[in-house]
């Protein structure tokens, strides 16, 4: 299951480990965030997600480590690290969520930011 993986040892745990490390296997939670905004896209394929969760994505995935990329680090590494967080939260919210009976009210923020990811509030 997708929400196991992203947060498995090799995920999660072990992406936040490699950015502290100052290790370019930070870069390999970029498939995770793609897995998880592939599996956000095919829960509503008719709706866009929305437009900054997609600036955070894009910023943040597609790259690839350069040895020039250690003297600046946090501002190559940090956005990777953001797009997985972002997504991972996403991924969490549909899975917290997916079975609500109906409801309840005040609406939960996280089913709340939910509906904001598909532009739905």
């Amino acid at each position: 299951m997708l929400w196991e993986e992203l947060n498995g040892h090799w995920g999660y745990e072990d992406g936040f480990y490699r950015f502290y490390h100052g290790s370019f296997k930070v870069y390999r939670v970029q498939s995770l965030t793609e897995k998880a905004v592939k599996c956000l896209r095919d829960l509503l394929p008719e709706r866009e997600l929305n437009e900054s969760f997609m600036a955070i994505i894009r910023e943040g995935t597609g790259k690839e480590f350069e040895r020039a990329h250690n003297r600046e680090w946090l501002k190559h590494t940090r956005p990777v690290l953001e797009a997985f967080a972002h997504a991972r939260y996403m991924i969490e919210m549909a899975v917290r969520y997916a079975d609500l009976p109906e409801l309840p009210q005040p609406m939960p923020s996280g089913w709340a930011g939910l509906l904001y990811l598909y532009d739905l509030r």
